[in-house]
């Protein structure tokens, strides 16, 4: 049965991470909540909560499409699309057949979702809400795949806002930044993490792969649920703002839009280890 309710769709919504901390927000809020991810028993807190959970793979048209049919005769006010996938690596030693798989998820995926979504939208004169990082606008040292999905994204999103504004859907681009869930654990058990041999980094291996696995922000980020908090009081409001930016070093990484190209650099180099690499690969 349809809810009165306003309701959102999120995707990626695994216990622990910020999908599913957007879910509990949302569902505080009010708002009826479909939480999706791939596997369904990793939303097993979310349930407790007493959330809707479903199942949707972003990367598989028939999972796409049997989402939709889900909610064919119910009412969807707003889209989150917040999956995605991380990678480390230097330019230098880059597969590009794994870059092409991360921009698959964090890209067309996105995109076909949000394609397969839209006629609900378009009845609802509703919301899509594109995760795209400060990343987007900021490069960060060995993680260039995700990062530059992530600004491809952002420009998909802000074209996107431009496109659906007549039909009175408004599209918001969420830039955030550190935030404490288990997205650094995760990429650590998924993604490569050693340089391989030959690479022109071997004389600073073992600080590149620590800037690779990200362990200076392993403990660094603000909680999930005040960031979700935050993300949701500001979509929620009458006129959301076009972009937002919330969490840790958010506020910096919009500053820095502002300032000459490469002002951050150094700053960027302390926060990720690039400065100690530096060091040992001039020594």
């Amino acid at each position: 049965m349809a809810s009165s309710k306003r309701s959102v769709l999120i995707t990626g919504c695994s216990d622990g991470g910020m999908g599913a901390a957007l879910a509990i927000a949302f569902h505080e809020a009010g708002l009826h909540v479909y939480a999706t991810t791939r596997d369904r028993s990793k939303m097993a807190n979310l349930v407790t909560l007493g959330i809707e959970t479903l199942t949707l793979d972003i990367q598989s048209e028939s999972s796409i499409a049997a989402c939709v049919s889900k909610l064919s005769l119910a009412k969807l006010d707003i889209l989150v699309n917040n999956a995605g996938a991380s990678a480390s690596m230097p330019i230098s030693d880059l597969s590009l057949s794994e870059a092409k798989k991360i921009f698959d998820v964090n890209v067309w995926s996105q995109l076909a979702v949000t394609q397969a979504f839209l006629p609900l939208l378009l009845k609802s004169k509703g919301m899509i809400v594109n995760q795209t990082s400060i990343v987007s606008t900021t490069a960060i040292p060995f993680q260039s795949a995700y990062n530059a999905s992530k600004a491809a994204m952002a420009m998909f999103s802000d074209s996107m806002r431009l496109e659906l504004e007549p039909f009175g859907i408004t599209v918001v681009d969420l830039k955030t930044g550190a935030v404490s869930t288990n997205l650094i654990k995760t990429q650590k058990v998924a993604t490569q993490i050693t340089l391989p041999k030959g690479s022109i980094y071997e004389p600073a291996r073992e600080a590149v792969e620590s800037a690779m696995r990200n362990d200076k922000m392993a403990d660094v980020g603000m909680p999930a649920q005040q960031w979700a908090g935050q993300v949701v009081q500001d979509l929620l409001k009458k006129s959301p703002p076009a972009t937002i930016w919330r969490g840790t070093n958010a506020k910096m990484g919009r500053i820095g839009t502002f300032f000459p190209h490469g002002m951050l650099d150094g700053t960027i180099k302390k926060v990720t280890g690039l400065d100690v690499v530096e060091q040992m690969v001039r020594k």
